[in-house]
């Protein structure tokens, strides 16, 4: 394309000036040239343009329609002589078009310059990612060293591991592949990623690698240090980010809960002065907090030091012990496996319908499948019954209230079960670092580690225990200890248990005595339930301060709604001066006012809660709960306790 070519002779022109976006792109792993990115951002930047010239076209024609219909603009009080071009000739079409031109070129570089910006953001959170998991992995290295695994087959397990260990197996996946198909070999290939990897801290575990390397140093010695050093590093990140975890909550609640109650007490007072606030109100109560709610959201979100999402891929395998055997294939078994899969499906079925409450804590978002129709089927029988009002503002008032309870029928069990879920999770947790030292102990006096299993069978590990004696039958069935382990690690499908499972399983297969890996994965699981402790601890303040800020908000609402707004509704028209402050008393939608006071205070308990779950405990799901009260405290307080309306 003759375009691209422009772009490639750009490029090639001034080399020099794309050196950082060129390094941004190969450390964020883009996977694609440096010309195809640039053509893209260019792309990008035109359609972005055409946006915003079609959004300068709509708001130049709304200032344009505010200055004819109004006594606006600038008096000239010089009397400059303007050019016949803007007192005569079309001078609002040459707005338009300035505006629109001018719109287009702003859009246009702004996503241009943000699309060139966006490998170095994507660096960034790739260096976080691998700053989380690196401890990790160096774990994993030490327990295959430890059984004796050369450099490279640590490396080539490792990156196979991208679905546990995330962005650290990714990035020894690109040593994998300058050694297989560049040639390169151990020593050359390390050097090369140190020169590409985005975290600042990786790059050191690789420059001290290489130096073991070359000097002949103990391999083994080295990683069991290196866990350490990293455990004891997550302690202090982990304090950094509770700092800056607290600045977020403070400025939310200045934002969006005393800001906006500031700004709907203005907004009631100008409607009482005769000003037309509905609109204002409405933008502030529908737009301004859920979007300012969801940008805090995202924002706790990308600075959160969470761990990474983890999954377990089923491999198929391929029976074929017995390659001189002739095989015969009939024909019509396509049939039969669809048969088996339909059956399979309907077991499943089967199985959730006769334990619905084991389907819902093991997957909690099941409990959509039954409770949105259920919400759908209550809003329906609500629509088809409600009489139909003349006025909009009386049908609303009576729907509003049944919406919020078939809000509240779809998320009430979803937050019970999500609950339970997260206890029996927590619990088992909890526990794992006390279970890991017990077989450690175990295996050190000579044991295997399935034999450990059958000791610790008649322990009492509370939660656990039940899921070791499923690990303990699955073995007893047939099964070996790393199958019934992944099988443990399937039912309870965490982060922290999924590299743990596969730390002892790879550990288990190198060597049969591990009780020193088996320590360090202990001190790692104890560290983490430490840290995640201390993040509950400090957290509960503030999700303190989120509901005692809600309640100031709705007291402060509810007091406007009961004290305020019903004077107004007694002043008689004939008695206020038709000029002055108080002009447009007897033309205030007391009503309106009513509706939007009550609906912020519901968009008030949604976000705050969930913003609350964010803050706690890493997760929106677990906000749920914190909106389901906070909900029920607002529909119980305007319908038993504040007269907002009256149907007629």
């Amino acid at each position: 394309m003759i375009a691209r070519e422009y772009v490639r002779k750009w490029i090639n022109r001034d080399p020099i000036r794309f050196n950082s976006l060129h390094g941004d792109m190969l450390s964020a792993r883009v996977g694609m040239t440096l010309e195809q990115y640039v053509w893209r951002a260019i792309r990008v930047s035109v359609v972005a343009g055409i946006l915003f010239g079609i959004l300068g076209y709509f708001v130049s024609f709304i200032l344009t329609y505010h200055i004819l219909t109004t006594a606006g603009g600038i008096y000239n009080v010089l009397n400059f002589q303007l050019p016949v071009l803007f007192n005569v000739i079309y001078p609002f079409e040459y707005i338009q078009v300035s505006s629109i031109l001018l719109s287009f070129f702003i859009g246009g570089y702004i996503a241009y310059i943000l699309m060139l910006k966006l490998p170095a953001i994507e660096k960034g959170n790739r260096a976080i990612k691998i700053n989380i998991t690196l401890h990790n992995a160096v774990a994993y290295m030490y327990a295959m060293r430890r059984g004796g695994a050369q450099l490279m087959v640590i490396f080539r397990c490792l990156s196979d591991r991208a679905d546990i260990y995330g962005e650290v197996a990714l990035e020894f996946r690109q040593i994998v592949r300058d050694a297989d198909f560049f040639g390169y070999d151990v020593v050359t290939a390390i050097r090369h990623l140190t020169e590409t990897t985005p975290s600042e801290k990786f790059k050191l575990f690789l420059d001290d690698l290489l130096s073991v390397i070359e000097s002949g140093g103990d391999m083994a010695d080295f990683l069991s240090i290196r866990v350490q050093i990293y455990q004891e590093e997550a302690k202090f990140e982990q304090k950094q980010f509770l700092n800056v975890l607290s600045l977020v909550a403070e400025a939310y609640v200045t934002l969006f809960v005393a800001g906006p109650l500031f700004l709907i007490i203005i907004m009631v007072v100008m409607g009482m002065v005769g000003g037309s606030a509905t609109l204002q109100l409405a933008l502030i109560t529908y737009a301004v907090m859920p979007i300012g709610s969801l940008i805090f959201i995202l924002l706790i979100d990308l600075i959160s030091i969470k761990g990474e999402k983890t999954e377990r891929f089923t491999k198929v395998k391929w029976l074929h012990t017995f390659t001189d055997v002739r095989i015969c294939k009939k024909e019509n078994e396509q049939y039969q496996f669809d048969q088996l899969k339909k059956y399979d499906r309907v077991r499943n079925i089967v199985h959730n319908i006769r334990h619905p409450l084991e389907s819902f804590v093991n997957n909690v978002n099941t409990t959509f499948y039954v409770t949105i129709p259920v919400a759908a089927l209550y809003l329906l029988l609500i629509f088809t019954n409600v009489p139909h009002y003349r006025n909009i503002e009386t049908y609303i008032n009576v729907v509003d209230d049944h919406i919020v309870i078939a809000i509240l029928i779809v998320l009430i069990p979803y937050a019970i079960f999500y609950e339970l879920w997260s206890r029996k999770v927590l619990g088992i947790q909890e526990l794992i670092p006390d279970f890991l030292e017990r077989m450690a102990g175990i295996n050190q006096v000579g044991l295997t580690v399935a034999q450990a299993i059958g000791i610790m069978v008649n322990t009492n590990l509370g939660l656990l225990s039940y899921e070791i004696r499923r690990i303990k039958r699955d073995m007893d069935w047939g099964a070996n200890f790393t199958e019934a382990l992944m099988r443990f690690e399937q039912r309870i499908s965490t982060p922290a248990i999924a590299r743990t499972v596969t730390l002892i399983t790879k550990a288990s297969e190198m060597s049969g005595q591990i009780g020193e890996v088996l320590s360090i994965a202990s001190s790692d699981a104890k560290m983490s339930e430490v840290l995640k402790k201390e993040r509950l601890n400090e957290m509960f303040i503030y999700t303190a301060i989120v509901y005692l800020s809600f309640f100031v908000f709705l007291g402060v609402v509810a007091v406007m709604t009961t004290q305020f707004l019903p004077v107004l509704t007694h002043v008689a028209p004939k008695g206020v001066p038709m000029s002055g402050a108080l002009s447009g008393v007897g033309s205030i939608q007391i009503d309106v006012f009513g509706r939007l006071l009550y609906h912020a205070c519901l968009v008030e308990a949604i976000f705050s809660g969930l913003i609350a779950g964010q803050m706690g405990e890493s997760s929106i799901s677990a906000g749920v709960k914190h909106s389901c009260i906070l909900l029920i405290i607002a529909l119980i307080t305007f319908n038993f306790f504040v007269v907002t309306h009256t149907p007629a």
